[in-house]
């Protein structure tokens, strides 16, 4: 059964709700018919969406009635009159909602990279229907009483290892949405979660607005000097794109800008950083400050009436870390040697500003600001490793660094092929489609890349799926990864960053973590495991874009052909630990703003954003001027919008776990496919189906340690000699 299951919007229930939400859904649904290309399943391989058939007009009344389907088909298992059993009560579940899956997963993929004004209407339409929805199923009390009878006789039931762990965890999950609740607060946290889904749905639309926005312009083409030719053209375009004279350069979802490296006009980098810093505080329709202060409030008070003493308690009941305060206190220890690395690289810079002013009228620098970091970071690095990073992009074009970079891992650890399909229909001009097989030949699944910016596209990457693994419901995985690398001009190659490689192979990692999935059960397949341990195969496969053998494949120049020279090369592996004090310090102040805003009590006044940042910084001691947090808290997509509320934690967590991994890998012989096989097998293709945590010590053979993440950050001096 796939629900929307995000950070406050739970499942389905019975009473005024449910009925409420049959009713408008039975009001909406009259247009929905055999002509709607989700009334049945995509005859397409591997079901994949009929995208040249799917019309926005389509979605809603597909939603509508997916939501109005998977109601009666829940409600039928709840009045079964006979005992509740594992199949007629727990298989029924996951047979249910196909139709509402169906839409849901295409809907929500499309919104999130290629949306339009009437998509984003039909979300702000359907954002609390779905919440309601998702409450309709989980509050239910009669289904929620077979649920429980179920978890009551599960030794008594015979059942296999994987189905003993779906009755664990269908229970927790219910119990965790407040089935326990008393019906007056049941009726009271229904409220909460359509309010908490409206504004998340208010939030991302806003921002999206307002980060293209805050794009910086130009008609002043010295404004831009430092840029190269290629990255003036793609300037260019998208100014020509939104009809506008001279230069665009459109943000990023984070608070530097990867085009503050080369900027060498420094009233130009500060333009481009207050835009982005301040791109949802400029007043107007797009301001997310009252949005973010009432969204911390409320979910404050979902957390109280859930039982629990603030919102991240509850949220993290179930992950890894179990408590906030565990989250916290692994945040916090790594805080020390973060910022005095940070502070140590700040002189570095300042010194090389200070020294180019000697010898001007000016005497001494200007003082270090965030808008200076990246540009003369850059300096630092050129000097300390003769490495300029413009000198390494012609190796990483981004095609070549897919089939031969991503790929090819992938190939050699786990035997998997890779066939590009053109005959599968797509959302977008820029989409590609590639067909995954098993070293055996076997079709595994299917896999969509959307790597350029586009105005309507959401900040940032990110992985999902369009269908779901299941043996149950006998379905493979169709999965999309999408990036916002910015687009070359007509005819121009496109030349990405080692970071934009490294988001690459992050990605894939997602995808590899859905295509291997074996599991029997939808509700355990993939990549639906707790956010502390589903960035963990990601991280991991970041690993393999600096692996010799594999680097050695796919960096090679887009004109020649030739490889990177060894010397260049090796310049690049010595530089990856550079300026990772700064790298740790923006990301844990990101993520400890997180838990502080998730940690508020429900006593705690309505926030003032910009004073409550200023404050928990200052008290977590990463209140660094030149270092700002990766995201303010008013476009912190990712906690207020995205799922990651009271998480964003889980990318340190995971980096401890997937560090840990790749020096298994290297104490093992590295790159080969004995160890990949073994970890598919032990770990990737698990999903949700084990206890992840004696899953990952059964793989490793030990508990895990932060010392390779140290390491890895050059936090701590490597003594291996590797």
């Amino acid at each position: 059964m796939r629900t929307m299951m995000m950070a406050g919007a739970v499942a389905l229930g019975t009473g005024g709700v449910a009925a409420a939400g049959q009713a408008t859904a039975a009001g909406q649904t009259a247009a929905f018919g055999p002509d709607n290309p989700f009334y049945a399943p995509s005859t397409l391989p591997y079901q994949a969406p009929v995208f040249d058939r799917i019309k926005d007009s389509d979605y809603q009344p597909a939603l509508e009635a997916g939501m109005a389907e998977q109601l009666k088909e829940v409600q039928s298992i709840a009045d079964n009159p006979a005992a509740p059993t594992f199949e007629n009560t727990l298989v029924a579940l996951e047979k249910s909602g196909q139709l509402y899956s169906r839409v849901q997963a295409v809907f929500d993929g499309v919104t999130g990279a290629n949306t339009d004004p009437t998509l984003e209407k039909i979300e702000e339409i359907e954002a609390p229907k779905r919440a309601a929805h998702d409450d309709a199923i989980f509050l239910n009390a009669k289904l929620f009483q077979r649920v429980a009878a179920i978890y009551k006789q599960i030794d008594s039931l015979g059942l296999d290892a994987e189905s003993r762990r779906l009755v664990d965890v269908y229970y927790k999950n219910f119990v965790h949405a407040g089935a326990n609740l008393s019906p007056g607060d049941k009726a009271k946290l229904r409220r909460l979660n359509e309010e908490e889904s409206t504004l998340q749905n208010s939030f991302r639309s806003k921002l999206l607005a307002a980060t293209k926005d805050a794009a910086y312009s130009t008609g002043d083409k010295s404004a831009l000097t430092g840029l190269s030719d290629a990255q003036l053209a793609a300037a260019a375009e998208a100014a020509k794109a939104r009809k506008i004279e001279g230069y665009m350069l459109p943000l990023q979802n984070t608070t530097q800008q990867p085009i503050l490296v080369s900027l060498e006009d420094r009233a130009t980098r500060q333009a481009v950083f207050e835009d982005s810093w301040n791109r949802t505080e400029r007043g107007g329709a797009n301001d997310t400050r009252e949005t973010i202060a009432r969204l911390a409030k409320l979910r404050a008070e979902k957390g109280k009436l859930l039982g629990y003493p603030n919102y991240a308690a509850w949220n993290l009941e179930d992950q890894m870390a179990k408590t906030p305060e565990a989250a916290v206190k692994f945040m916090d220890a790594l805080v020390p040697a973060s910022t005095a690395k940070a502070v140590e690289e700040g002189k570095d810079i300042q010194a090389v500003i200070d020294a180019q002013a000697a010898g001007t009228a000016q005497k001494s620098g200007f003082q270090l600001q965030p808008w200076d970091w990246d540009f003369y970071a850059e300096q630092v690095r050129k000097a300390r490793y003769d490495l300029d990073e413009e000198q390494v992009r012609p190796y990483f074009e981004v095609n070549n660094v897919l089939e031969n970079g991503v790929f090819y891992a992938a190939t050699q650890l786990y035997g998997i092929t890779f066939k590009e399909r053109n005959d599968i229909p797509v959302y977008n001009p820029d989409v590609r489609v590639f067909e995954v097989f098993e070293a055996s030949g076997h079709p595994l699944a299917l896999w969509y890349c959307d790597y350029f910016k586009r105005d309507n596209k959401g900040g940032g990457a990110w992985m999902s799926n369009f269908v779901d693994q299941s043996k149950l419901l006998g379905t493979l995985p169709v999965i999309y990864n999408v990036a916002n690398f910015t687009k070359p001009a007509a005819g121009e190659p496109a030349l990405i960053s080692f970071t934009d490689v490294t988001t690459m192979f992050h990605e894939f990692g997602h995808a590899l973590h859905g295509m291997f999935s074996d599991a029997e059960y939808p509700l355990l397949s993939g990549t639906d495991v707790p956010r502390d341990f589903v960035e963990f195969p990601s991280q991991f496969n970041e690993h393999w874009a600096s692996n010799p053998a594999v680097f050695d494949h796919f960096a090679k120049h887009y004109k020649t052909g030739e490889a990177m020279p060894a010397e260049l090369a090796v310049k690049l592996r010595k530089a990856e630990k550079f300026n990772q004090g700064y790298m740790l310090t923006e990301l844990l102040a990101a993520a400890e703003l997180d838990m502080e805003w998730h940690m508020l009590p429900v006593t705690a006044p309505v926030e003032k954003p910009d004073a409550f940042e200023k404050t928990a910084l200052e008290k977590k001691k990463l209140a660094l001027a030149a270092v700002p947090p990766r995201y303010r808290s008013t476009y912190f997509a990712h906690i207020w919008g995205g799922g990651y509320a009271a998480g964003y934690y889980a990318y340190l967590w995971s980096e401890m776990l997937d560090d840990d991994a790749y020096q298994w890998f290297e104490d093992h012989g590295g790159l080969t496919r004995a160890n990949g096989e073994r970890f598919r097998k032990m770990v990737l293709s698990k999903g949700n189906t084990e206890d992840l945590g004696k899953m990952y010590s059964a793989w490793l053979g030990a508990e895990p340690s932060t010392e390779p993440m140290l390491k890895d950050r050059g936090l701590v001096e490597d003594t291996s000699g590797k």
